[in-house]
């Protein structure tokens, strides 16, 4: 195709929907250029279990992109969650080498290799290592030692790790629809990217991605990952409670959740009655609303729930002085945040997607929908390591280069 500009992509594999996003750098941020939406076959609950449906999937959204956009999409930023992901906290601490006790970007690289030496099994690899806070001598809460003087340092890092085989299935899947692999993100923090400001993560933030098959949890704290965790329940399951306690097909469940559906019954919908389709040659009948949301709200409870006991656990129900921020498409049922600020007692919002040009450009703002925050904080993320490489490439050595990953999400 006739493009030439330097493009970014994100590719969001999720359970339902497979999404492209294709944009361009600017001096005023990134221009969205091209976004593709596909049907998700291939997929569960974030892992491959048909690698030929996927890449079809794939090169359907990619495809789709690429024609709005006008150009061919090469290497992409994958998105990565499931329930074989797995996170855990670890400390490393090494004496600082020079002579004159200033600490270098080898002493940085010596100490997150420390940190990162957990028990692994052979099936499982890490995907992040993510620094929390240097420590020198006693002087704690540092976020770049470098050039700092002590005898020595620590660090604490969060380590999120996935399993080698899922991983690798997802990239076999993009490589075989005919794309490179620049790198696969954890699709929470990938969201956390595009929707929560610095002040967030600073004074305490939980984000909530409720998926298809699954809602990813990340809890920041001072600026850094402070937990990460994946719920097996999405939006999804809505749709099946649907289909089972109204007995009518998937897609009409899918619909009359879209339409109809609330996680709360009020009093306006006492009276309200609308119509569904029956299973095979069953005639349409009338159902109330209030039936439709007693079906909807347990489920919303149960994930709401889950994300409480989260918090609880990771000992920061104190501490998330932002309150919760839900992102995806199962995040846009209607009553939901309502609901979510009377169980949690915090404050509630829907995430809305920034860092793009401003300008007339009419995807920037369907793409700030909670359903695009994933996808769009892949992009994101995309655009901080092109940054990140032109300005370490040639002159920084590896262990640079290290931290300089290493600081992409802080």
């Amino acid at each position: 195709m006739g493009r030439k500009e330097k493009i970014i992509v994100g590719l969001d594999i999720g359970s339902s929907k497979v999404t492209t996003l294709i944009a361009v750098p600017r001096a005023t941020g990134l221009d969205p250029i091209g976004i593709g939406v596909a049907d998700s076959k291939g997929l569960k609950k974030g892992v491959v279990v048909n690698i030929e449906a996927a890449v079809e999937s794939i090169k359907k959204s990619v495809s789709e992109a690429e024609a709005m956009a006008k150009c061919d999409a090469e290497q992409v930023y994958v998105g990565l969650s499931g329930s074989h992901i797995r996170s855990c906290n670890s400390q490393g601490a090494v004496p600082v080498a020079a002579r004159s006790r200033e600490i270098t970007s080898d002493d940085v690289r010596r100490v997150i290799e420390n940190a990162r030496a957990i028990p692994l099994t052979p099936d499982r690899e890490i995907i992040h290592i993510l620094p929390q806070e240097f420590t020198v001598d006693e002087q704690t809460g540092i976020a770049d030692p470098l050039g700092m003087v002590g005898t020595r340092l620590e660090v604490n890092v969060h380590i999120v790790t996935s399993s080698t085989t899922a991983a690798q299935n997802i990239v076999t899947a993009v490589n075989r629809s005919g794309l490179l692999v620049g790198d696969t993100v954890l699709e929470q923090m990938a969201a956390g990217e595009s929707v929560l400001s610095e002040d967030e993560k600073e004074l305490g933030v939980v984000l909530v991605d409720i998926g298809g098959g699954k809602s990813n949890v990340a809890i920041y704290h001072h600026g850094a990952v402070r937990h990460t965790v994946v719920v097996p329940v999405g939006g999804e399951h809505f749709t099946n409670d649907i289909a089972v306690g109204l007995r009518t097909s998937i897609p009409e469940a899918e619909r009359l959740k879209r339409e109809q559906g609330s996680a709360t019954a009020c009093a306006s919908d006492q009276d309200h009655v609308f119509e569904i389709m029956g299973m095979g040659a069953r005639q349409p009948r009338a159902i109330a609303h209030t039936v439709l949301s007693d079906i909807l709200q347990p489920r919303a409870e149960e994930i709401i729930h889950f994300v409480r006991n989260e918090i609880r656990s990771a000992g920061y129900e104190r501490q998330a002085g932002s309150g919760v921020v839900f992102v995806g498409g199962g995040a846009m049922l209607k009553g939901f945040t309502d609901l979510a600020e009377s169980i949690l007692d915090l404050p509630v919002r829907i995430g809305i997607s920034n860092g793009f040009a401003e300008g007339k450009n009419s995807h920037v703002s369907a793409l700030q929908g909670p359903e695009f925050a994933t996808v769009t904080g892949l992009v994101l993320y995309g655009d901080r390591r092109r940054k990140t490489h032109d300005f370490h490439e040639g002159s920084g050595s590896w262990s640079k280069r290290l931290l300089a990953r290493l600081k992409l999400f802080n």
